[in-house]
């Protein structure tokens, strides 16, 4: 059996080589997690000693008002803006592969929004077009129809954000283009020749062979969506918009951590955003048994 001395004698390379990167997961990863893990257990302003407090923090939760509404908001948004960017995502995609001259620069253009991502830039040009005064009253006023503030509405906000969501499509469309590319033609000529239309062939063929890239995506759209947060608070200017109908989870953890200097509920926050996305992400590894086919 190979010694301890024997094994770091044989491998001490690889792990000085390593070094950086374990370095990095437990200074940076790894111990932060644990200490907010204890914080999430304990009364903390930023300039007292931690006070353990045991479940307080979980059980305020159930108390707090507005963190069901941030948490009925995260949710509506999830649950609107993860499956219209993919159906968008998909259309443009299926568009695309038609191949037609210029598809290079198309991708390009299409995938541009998702390049700057949440970026404050953008919660900032988004605000310039839903304002008051904004791209989209202007627009409206040129045909005789009287606008509104579309972000300062409650009943309106939060579906501006959903909008910019849906518009930064392109990182799932140049991956369902990929996914596209690699389905066999001769699966359509077999299709056509059983009198199969387009319709037919994208139910039967065109979506079954791509629902490992719906998977992909679905679970990607679902961790960011949660994650969501620049925007929210670009848009509202930190306060969660008018009646906190933009009060996305993140910003009211933000708001308690940064704003109220409650770090130890915030963390608590975060530990169940963490749990609540781990949860919903098995769920849906969990029942892809059900609706995702691979290509044998």
């Amino acid at each position: 059996m190979q010694t301890i001395k024997t094994f770091w004698k044989n491998n001490w390379v690889g792990y000085l080589f390593l070094s950086p990167w374990l370095l990095g997961l437990l200074c940076l990863t790894a111990f932060p997690m644990a200490f907010s893990l204890y914080l999430s257990f304990t009364r903390y302003d930023l300039l007292t000693a931690p006070q353990w407090i045991g479940f307080q923090n979980f059980a305020e939760m159930f108390r707090d008002a507005k963190y069901i509404k941030s948490v009925t908001v995260t949710l509506t948004y999830v649950l609107l803006a993860v499956p219209l960017s993919l159906s968008f995502a998909l259309a443009i995609a299926l568009l695309l592969n038609k191949g037609i001259r210029g598809l290079n620069v198309y991708r390009a253009i299409y995938y541009v929004p998702s390049l700057f991502g949440g970026s404050v830039a953008i919660g900032l040009l988004w605000r310039q077009i839903f304002g008051g005064d904004g791209l989209i009253n202007g627009l409206l006023g040129r045909l005789g129809i009287e606008g509104t503030n579309w972000i300062a509405s409650p009943g309106t906000a939060l579906y501006t954000l959903i909008v910019l969501s849906v518009w930064q499509f392109g990182s799932s469309m140049v991956i369902f283009l990929a996914g596209l590319k690699q389905i066999p033609s001769d699966l359509y000529e077999s299709a056509r020749i059983d009198g199969a239309g387009a319709a037919r062939q994208f139910a039967h063929v065109t979506f079954p062979l791509l629902t490992p890239i719906v998977f992909f995506n679905l679970v990607m759209q679902i961790i960011h969506a949660f994650q969501a947060f620049t925007p929210a608070y670009v848009v509202s200017g930190g306060s969660g918009g008018p009646l906190h109908s933009t009060l996305f989870y993140t910003l009211y953890l933000y708001q308690k951590g940064f704003t109220q200097f409650d770090m130890g509920y915030a963390a608590a926050m975060a530990w169940v955003l963490l749990l609540a996305i781990a949860f919903i992400t098995c769920l849906v590894f969990v029942t892809s048994g059900k609706w995702v086919h691979y290509q044998e």
